[in-house]
């Protein structure tokens, strides 16, 4: 479930790169257009994020080595958006490094929380929590 999408360091250049929040949206959906469809076999209940607005799909799978591939998809463009930056944050690390890293602070950096619609922040939160609840059951 390897995909290419920018690593955090660029996710941030690139975000302070826009020079408005209607560049940034659109940075989102270009995003969220970088994610492959998903699978029948993926595009389940099991993976479906509760405390969505939208419908948000985010599967995890777990390699040889420990490392943690993310494939996910959403029915709205920011929201998608949203789950492409998520699954940038998390992909190919171990459980402990996804569960060390401070999502929070990189969100506050992209001033998420400011720019996000309630329930996109909510959403959002839900699929942060539901990856960190999934995560806690993997070595």
């Amino acid at each position: 479930m390897k995909i290419n999408l920018p690593d955090q360091a660029k996710l941030l250049r690139n975000f302070a790169r826009c020079h408005d929040w209607e560049e940034r949206y659109l940075y989102l959906i270009e995003l969220g257009e970088k994610l492959p469809a998903l699978t029948e076999m993926q595009r389940v209940a099991q993976h479906k994020i509760s405390g969505c607005q939208s419908q948000v799909w985010i599967a995890m799978q777990q390699d040889d080595e420990g490392r943690v591939w993310f494939a996910g998809d959403s029915d709205a463009a920011i929201v998608k958006g949203l789950v492409a930056l998520v699954i940038a944050l998390y992909q190919g690390k171990l459980p402990d490094e996804i569960r060390a890293l401070d999502i929070a602070d990189i969100f506050n950096q992209l001033a998420l929380s400011v720019h996000l619609t309630p329930s996109r922040t909510q959403g959002l939160n839900a699929m942060v929590r539901t990856i960190l609840q999934n995560t806690q059951q993997m070595r």
